[in-house]
Order: C-alpha cells, then sequence, then structure tokens
C-alpha cells in the first residue's frame, strides 16, 4: 500500500473510530508490554474499533514506542490522536493504592498522599474532618479504622477529601445492618464494634481464630478484666515494635489497654469484614487468654494458671523447632 493510500485508509478508520460512547473504560497495559498488546486491550475495551488501523497511525506518526504502563481511564470518544498522547505521558492514568487489613493512618496516611501526590497535610486534614467525623458518630479525632481495606483506583486530580469519601463509603457498603442489631443486644455502639474488630485483626492470623479471639475480648469486657492486648500498646508508642516490652505497658496513653479497662477510645487499625463480623459474632466459648505460636496460631485457656503452663508449653515447643 503506498503511503498515500495508507494514509487514506487511516484517516477513514479515524473518522469511523469514534462512537460518542462517553463511558470511561479502564485499561491496564502491564509494564514491558508490546504496543500490540495496549490495542489490543484498547479494542477489547472498546475505546478503538479498528485495532491494526490504529496501529498503522501510530506507526505512522512514530507514537508506537515508549508507552507507559499503568492503569488507564480513557472513553470511546476520544480520538486516536489524544489516545496515544494518553499512553505515552500517562496522562489519564489511574492512581492505584492498595490498603491492606489491619494498615493504621500511620501507614496509610503517607501512602496516599504519594499515590495522590498531594501533601501529607492535606490527608491528614481529610482523615480529621470535623463534619466526616460527626456524620460517622466518631467520637475520635480522627476516622480511624473507617478507612476499608481495599484496593482503589481514583482519576488523575483526586482531592485527598474525595479519596477519603470513597474509602469511608466503601466502609459503609460493606457495614451489615446485622451487626449493628447484634451491637445493640450487647450494649455496644458500631463505633465499640469497629474499635473491637480492629484489635481482632491486628491479632488474629489464622482466619477460622477471630471469633474465638472476639470471644476472649468479650468475656472479659463482661467481667470487668482488662483486654491487655498488645496491638494496642503498638498503637500508643505510634510505632510497630517486634515485641512490646514491659516498659512499653506503662505508656500513659488511653489506647494502653494494659492499663485502662475496657475498650480503647477508637479503633487501631482498619479490620476487614471478616473481623467486623467477628466482633459481632464472637465464638461462644469459656476462654479468657490466649497466646500465640510462631507460626501465629493461638492456645486458648479458661484460667491464669492454665494460661501460664500454655505459655511454658509454647515456648519450650519454640525452643525445640529451633534447635532442629
Amino acid at each position: 500500500m503506498t503511503r498515500r493510500g495508507g494514509l487514506g485508509a487511516i484517516t477513514l478508520g479515524m473518522l469511523l473510530a469514534c462512537s460518542g460512547d462517553p463511558t470511561p473504560r479502564r485499561i491496564v497495559v502491564p509494564s514491558g508490554a508490546s504496543f500490540r498488546v495496549a490495542a489490543d486491550s484498547l479494542h477489547a475495551h472498546g475505546v478503538i474499533r479498528f485495532p491494526r488501523l490504529f496501529m498503522r497511525y501510530a506507526a505512522w506518526t512514530g507514537r508506537d514506542r515508549r508507552i507507559k504502563a499503568g492503569t488507564y481511564e480513557l472513553t470511546a470518544r476520544q480520538s486516536w490522536g489524544d489516545v496515544l498522547d494518553a499512553l505515552q505521558s500517562g496522562r489519564g492514568l489511574l492512581r492505584i493504592i492498595t490498603i491492606p487489613e489491619g494498615w493504621n493512618l500511620f501507614r496509610i496516611v503517607p501512602q496516599l498522599a504519594r499515590v495522590l501526590e498531594v501533601p501529607v497535610d492535606s490527608v491528614q486534614a481529610a482523615v480529621a474532618d470535623t463534619a466526616l467525623r460527626r456524620r460517622l458518630d466518631v467520637p475520635t479525632p480522627t476516622i480511624e479504622g473507617y478507612l476499608f481495606p481495599d484496593t482503589y483506583a481514583f482519576s488523575p486530580g483526586t482531592s485527598a477529601r474525595d479519596a477519603v469519601a470513597q474509602m469511608v463509603d466503601r466502609f459503609e457498603s460493606v457495614w451489615k445492618a446485622e451487626w449493628d442489631e447484634r451491637g445493640r443486644a450487647m450494649a455496644m455502639t458500631r463505633h465499640d464494634l469497629l474499635t473491637l474488630a480492629s484489635i481482632i485483626e491486628t491479632e488474629a492470623r489464622v482466619p477460622e481464630e477471630r471469633p474465638i479471639i472476639s470471644a476472649v475480648y468479650h468475656n472479659r469486657l463482661k467481667i470487668g478484666m482488662r483486654l491487655q492486648a498488645d496491638p494496642t500498646v503498638q498503637y500508643a508508642l505510634g510505632r510497630h515494635v517486634g515485641r512490646v516490652l514491659y516498659k512499653d505497658l506503662e505508656i500513659d496513653s488511653p489506647y494502653n489497654t494494659y492499663r485502662n479497662a475496657g475498650l480503647p477510645p477508637g479503633p487501631i487499625a482498619s479490620p476487614g469484614a471478616p473481623s467486623m463480623a467477628a466482633a459481632a459474632n464472637p465464638a461462644k466459648v469459656p476462654w479468657l487468654y490466649f497466646v500465640a505460636h510462631p507460626d501465629g496460631h493461638h492456645e486458648f485457656r479458661e484460667t491464669f494458671s492454665e494460661h501460664t503452663r500454655a505459655i511454658r508449653e509454647v515456648r519450650r515447643a519454640a525452643a525445640e523447632a529451633a534447635r532442629r
């Protein structure tokens, strides 16, 4: 085909390309992907209708190389030139962030600021927004725990407040009315349940143990026993420590459940749905104590003397495993 004929076919393809559909489509261009892979993905998602002509046009204009990997938000209304500009410049790339279960604001805030490319101060202001806290009925200075752990894709230019609002909306969509009912039956608010769920999230390593760990804390609350949860001390310290030391237990903080009875003032992390469910539905067991094995599973006991023996057994088993 001559250059003139090729240009004519490409021009015709461009005229037929735009469907006028303004619906945003998410296109993933993997790292190291060829232009053909990108064109096929654009075609599969309905952004372009003629992938071969699109590839010819890109080659003819010299823009079929050096495309940037990532997740784009594009529409079929965009011209081929606009699509190519986006692929080369990264314009339209979504800001992707994954918040794992158990992360708290100490980790979420700087990560969210980095992904959104906004100042950390703006994210800190967003999670402390007075109106948002009032709407959620949150008594703490921030909405710690209410940013649901998930993967989010934010459009370019998304503000910290809008991103935080989306994450809170996700939390509210996951939270079940039946958990509120269970909470009322136990004289607990949603904030109380979420606080307990955050402790369960940071303690549990084996999924099926969540309701049992929940029961231990519920049992302690019923008899006025202190929760003595190490993760609350770590939160009070403001940093993660590999092992909570005796001196750490003396920290003067309302989050230190070794010194203060009852629940801490609020969540210490963002719990996932299974931990929320466990907080609202504790297992029917008598346990008051638990100790963790090195692999993360726990031994549960009812009395302190039994708990002391369990600690010795776990330590002995761990020492024997280390000698092998």
